[in-house]
C-alpha cells in the first residue's frame, strides 16, 4: 500500500538505525509523546534495535491513560442513569473508575455502546428524542474537530438530548510541565504525527528554545521512528534546539486551519488534571458558555466528585517518562489486562498494556 509499505521496509529502518550508531556520541534520553508510537515502538522491537546510548522513555500521550479518575466517575454516574444513552470509544469501557467501569454499568442493565466517531451518538440522539444521549469526549487535538463537529451539528438539528462529557487535553502544555519539572529527564522530544496534523508545529519552537532541546513531528510507522529519532540525535549531537518536521507527508507548520477555526468556535482553553500528573494550567479545552446546553457535567450535575488512586499504580511516573512499566510491582501480578489498577494497562495505546502484549518484563 503506497505510503505505508515502505515505511514498514525493514531495510531501511536497519539503514537509518545504522545512521544513528554512525552519529551518536554519547548518551541520550528521548521522549514518544504518543501512546501510537509507543506500541509501534514495543511491537516492532525498535527500542532494542537502536544503539544502547539511546533510551525511550514513554509520555502522557495516550488519552484514555490521562483522562482524570474524577472525570471516569462523572462519566459512571452519568452512564447509570436509567433515561441515558452512554456512548463511548470502546477502549474506555474497561477504564476502571473507583469501583466499577463502564462494562459493569452495561452488564447492569444501563445503556452504553460503542461508537466509532461522534456523529454517530448525534444519530442516535435524533432516533431517540426520549433519551438523553451522552458522549465521551476524551482526547488530545486530533479528535478535537470530529467532537466539537457533533456539537455544532446538535446544535443545527436542534437536538436537546444531546450532551458531550468533555476531558479533552493539549500536548504543548503538557511538553511544559514535564521539561519544568525538577527530575525531568528528557533531552529531546518525537512530537505525535497525528496531533500537528491538526495543529501544526508551530507552538513547540517557543518551547524547544525555552529549554534547549530538540523535537521532531514523528509519524507512527517504523521507519517514521527511527527518522524521527535521527533527527533528535543530529541535533543533540550538532547542539542545535530546533523542531523538524520529519513527517512531511502529512504535517505542515500550520497545520489544519479549517479543523483549527472549528475547534476555536466551540471550545475555551482550561486548567485540566491529568490522571497520573496533576492539573497543568491551560492544559485542556472545555465548552464556551454559548455552548452551555450541550455540557454533560451541567446538565447532570456531577462536578463535585473526588476520588483516590490505587497506592500501587505508578502510572504517573510512567506518564512522565521516570519509570517503565516493569518498574512497578504489581505490572503483570496485581495488575493486567483482566484486573487492572491503572488506564495505561487498560487502554490500546498505554505504555503498560503495550509491555504486556509483546511480553516485556512479564511471563505470559
Amino acid at each position: 500500500m503506497k505510503y505505508v509499505t515502505e515505511y514498514r521496509d525493514a531495510e531501511l529502518v536497519r539503514g537509518v538505525i545504522d545512521e544513528i550508531a554512525r552519529t551518536i556520541t554519547r548518551p541520550w534520553t528521548l521522549m514518544e509523546i504518543c501512546g501510537g508510537q509507543t506500541h509501534a515502538i514495543v511491537r516492532h522491537g525498535i527500542d532494542q534495535l537502536l544503539p544502547p546510548e539511546i533510551e525511550l522513555v514513554h509520555g502522557p500521550g495516550c488519552p484514555v491513560c490521562v483522562t482524570p479518575l474524577e472525570q471516569i466517575d462523572r462519566a459512571l454516574a452519568i452512564a447509570a442513569k436509567p433515561d441515558v444513552i452512554f456512548c463511548s470509544y470502546g477502549d474506555m469501557l474497561r477504564v476502571p473508575g473507583s469501583t466499577v467501569d463502564l462494562f459493569s454499568i452495561r452488564a447492569a442493565g444501563g445503556d452504553v455502546r460503542v461508537i466509532y466517531t461522534p456523529l454517530d451518538a448525534v444519530r442516535i440522539a435524533r432516533d431517540n428524542p426520549d433519551k438523553q444521549v451522552v458522549f465521551f469526549a476524551i482526547g488530545f487535538e486530533t479528535t478535537a474537530p470530529a467532537n466539537v463537529m457533533s456539537v455544532i451539528q446538535a446544535k443545527n438539528l436542534g437536538l436537546k438530548n444531546y450532551s458531550i462529557l468533555v476531558s479533552h487535553v493539549c500536548v504543548p502544555p503538557a511538553t511544559h510541565a514535564i521539561l519544568g519539572s525538577p527530575d525531568n529527564r528528557v533531552q529531546g522530544f518525537l512530537l505525535a504525527g497525528h496531533v500537528c496534523a491538526v495543529m501544526g508545529y508551530w507552538e513547540y519552537s517557543p518551547i524547544a528554545e525555552q529549554y534547549g532541546i530538540p523535537m521532531s513531528v514523528t509519524g507512527f510507522e517504523p521507519l517514521d521512528i527511527v527518522q524521527g529519532i535521527l533527527a533528535n540525535v543530529q541535533q543533540l549531537e550538532a547542539g542545535k534546539t530546533d523542531v523538524v518536521n520529519a513527517y512531511p507527508r502529512a504535517v505542515t507548520f500550520d497545520g489544519n486551519k479549517p479543523a483549527q477555526k472549528m475547534i476555536d468556535k466551540v471550545f475555551v482553553a482550561c486548567d485540566r488534571k491529568w490522571r497520573g500528573i496533576g492539573t497543568i494550567p491551560s492544559s485542556g479545552w472545555e465548552l464556551r458558555p454559548e455552548f452551555d446546553e450541550f455540557n454533560a457535567e451541567k446538565r447532570f450535575d456531577v462536578g463535585e466528585i473526588t476520588t483516590e488512586e490505587s497506592p500501587l499504580c505508578i502510572a504517573g511516573e510512567i506518564l512522565r517518562g521516570l519509570k517503565k512499566p516493569n518498574d512497578c510491582v504489581a505490572f503483570g501480578n496485581e495488575c493486567n489486562p483482566e484486573h487492572p489498577l491503572g488506564a495505561t494497562m487498560v487502554s490500546t495505546e498505554g505504555a503498560c498494556a503495550a509491555y504486556y502484549k509483546y511480553g516485556r518484563g512479564v511471563e505470559l
